[in-house]
């Protein structure tokens, strides 16, 4: 069957290129789709519009281009960028140090000017006569000033540790995180929460999960894991150690575990799993989880003692398909033996009731001697 193709003519002065082939149909139009939105790794983090043309239409069919309309997408928790960690505003301790000392002389020369300063503390810092104005107005707003002058030098002092930090709030407003550390100076009116950022490791108590089976098992999982983002961390959920466990043990329920003395899978690779789960889960809140491995797998006390009965059976079976299975080699090998040397000149007959002895006294030297 041969085919056709049409050419073009070409202009006057063009030299003739080469020819494609028409379309089979005539009234249909295509748009490319740019080959990166069909093979994503990661979902886009940019906007989705909210209408989507489609890629093909055809005239004079009286279609008209449809569009799909998207509906908003689903807010992921921890993403409001006023939950995103950032520093906050602090000063060096020598200014709060400065500050309250600052508020005491203040009050002791205020003392000194009403008249109040026992006569030994005047002599003792060199003052000159007390003037002994009194209590008035003036001494008594000065008393204010100085106090709290002293009040939010000393009580915005704070001392950072290392792998520690300070989650700041004002009003319910989240205002920064402080991973300094040595004396600082917060204001003293700011909310303050201690957060621990250094690299952590919970054990697990025992939770329920399956093996490919579906067999209940119990395993013991230890999960390596740190803050990351202290704001999503403390004010994203209400306690984020409890939601790791939740998430941990949600992620059992999902993955099948190799049961104890399992031949599928592994333990690296439910590991694996488990920690892609876990980290997925917890990264909106702010947490970095390292690795979730099972450290400790056993059945479950419904079923542990009819699980230990089949492995036993199991490992009987196997036994015993090993001792066959060296017989009959034995037995093979003995009569070939026999056969080749000339030892003896068997029929059909005979060789079956050779093989048959041979096999009863190689079984039973087995049974008697073990393998």
């Amino acid at each position: 069957m041969s085919t056709t193709t049409s050419r073009t003519p070409e202009p006057d002065g063009f030299a003739e290129g080469p020819v494609r082939a028409a379309r089979l149909i005539q009234n249909e139009s295509t748009t490319e789709i740019p080959v990166h939105l069909l093979f994503r790794d990661e979902p886009d983090q940019t906007p989705v519009p909210v209408e989507t043309t489609v890629v093909a239409r055809r005239y004079g069919t009286g279609e008209q281009p449809r569009t799909r309309a998207h509906g908003p997408a689903r807010p992921v928790p921890g993403t409001d960028p006023g939950l995103t960690e950032h520093p906050a505003r602090v000063l060096p301790g020598a200014a709060g140090v400065l500050a309250g000392a600052g508020g005491l002389a203040g009050g002791a020369v205020t003392a000194w000017w009403a008249g109040a300063l026992p006569a030994l503390a005047v002599r003792a810092l060199g003052l000159p006569a007390q003037v002994g104005a009194g209590l008035g107005p003036a001494q008594w707003a000065a008393f204010a000033g100085a106090g709290a002058l002293g009040l939010v030098g000393f009580g915005g002092l704070a001392r950072g540790l290392t792998g520690r930090a300070w989650v700041l709030g004002l009003f319910g407003r989240y205002r920064g995180t402080v991973r300094r550390t040595g004396l600082m100076w917060v204001n003293p009116l700011l909310l303050r929460r201690r957060v621990d950022v250094r690299l952590r490791h919970w054990r697990g108590h025992p939770m329920p999960a399956a093996d490919g089976d579906g067999v209940a098992l119990r395993v013991v999982t230890l999960v390596v894991w740190r803050v990351r983002d202290t704001a999503r961390a403390t004010l994203g959920v209400e306690d984020h150690e409890a939601y790791l466990r939740e998430c941990v043990e949600a992620a059992l329920a999902r993955v099948p575990v190799q049961p104890p003395g399992g031949a599928r899978g592994g333990p690296d690779a439910a590991g694996e799993a488990l920690t892609r789960l876990v980290a997925a889960e917890t990264a909106p809140v702010g947490l970095e989880v390292f690795s979730v491995r099972p450290v400790r797998v056993e059945y479950a006390p419904e079923v542990a003692a009819v699980m230990h009965r089949r492995r036993l059976a199991e490992l009987d079976a196997r036994q015993r398909a090993s001792v066959l299975g060296s017989v009959v080699d034995s037995v093979e090998d003995t009569v070939t033996r026999l056969t080749l040397r000339g030892l003896v000149d068997l029929d059909d007959y005979e060789r079956k009731v050779l093989v048959k002895d041979l096999t009863v006294a190689f079984c039973s030297g087995r049974g008697e001697t073990g393998p």
